[in-house]
């Protein structure tokens, strides 16, 4: 079978499915939490559009309610999201060959969900010269469930009382297993995991989330080193 730009990008669409049936709850939570954290409409509807990033419009909107200075805002949805920083090295490789205006709105869609079936699809298939257009098409289909679901969640939650105590961020808990989990295929990834749940766990009373930012900076280091001792070890041992 041929393979075409619109197939590719149909292929992104499907694969990203089972991804987005996970995320409609976590979006329509946050736009019914945004709201009744006493953002507006507007911002509510202007975070999702421009900056696209559920893990940190909910700590940013749990801040903002809580009357937290924008500086600590700021910090603490930086290092949420520094995460991307390794999803972008680990993509880099199979990207690097795209132009500016490839690179810059894939950059800003690129979410975990979008993540976890990208890396799958590249490092599975063969290079056929469209495989950005199944990133496109996962990106835009990630994008414009999360729109969907904020305006859902803003309507919602101004009709639907005490929405927030229904649980549904449970499903922001096994979005993330599903995604983590296929990914640890190394031992290093396991050791980053482990020690970034112990961490966020001895961490958790920390104020405003802090322990999630703790948990995750020890996972990286603590992956980092692992990584970096076994590369020493082999060299160590072809040395010899």
């Amino acid at each position: 079978m041929a393979v075409s730009r619109k197939r590719e990008f149909i292929y992104g669409v499907r694969d990203t499915l089972p991804m987005i049936v996970g995320a409609i709850p976590f979006g329509v939570l946050f736009g019914a939490l945004a709201t009744t954290a006493g953002l507006s409409v507007t911002a509510t509807m202007a975070m999702s559009l421009f900056v696209f990033a559920g893990s940190s419009q909910f700590v940013a909107a749990s801040l903002i309610g809580q009357g937290v200075g924008v500086v600590v805002i700021v910090v603490t949805t930086f290092f949420v999201n520094l995460r991307h920083a390794l999803y972008s090295a680990s993509l880099g490789p199979y990207v690097k060959g795209l132009p500016q205006r490839w690179l810059l709105p894939l950059g800003f869609l690129l979410t975990d969900e979008t993540y976890a079936v990208v890396i799958k699809r590249y490092n599975d298939t063969p290079d056929n010269g469209l495989r950005h257009w199944y990133f496109l098409g996962s990106a835009v289909a990630m994008y414009g469930n999360w729109q969907v679901c904020t305006a859902i969640g803003i309507f919602a939650g101004n009709s639907l009382q005490g929405m927030s105590e229904w649980g549904l961020e449970f499903a922001m808990v096994v979005t993330f297993i599903g995604i983590v989990v296929p990914l640890i295929t190394r031992f290093p990834m396991l050791v980053a995991a482990v020690a970034a749940i112990v961490v966020a766990l001895i961490a958790k009373d920390l104020p405003h989330n802090l322990g999630l930012i703790v948990g995750s900076i020890a996972g990286v280091v603590t992956g980092f080193v692992t990584e970096q001792f076994g590369e020493s070890n082999v060299s160590h041992g072809e040395s010899e």
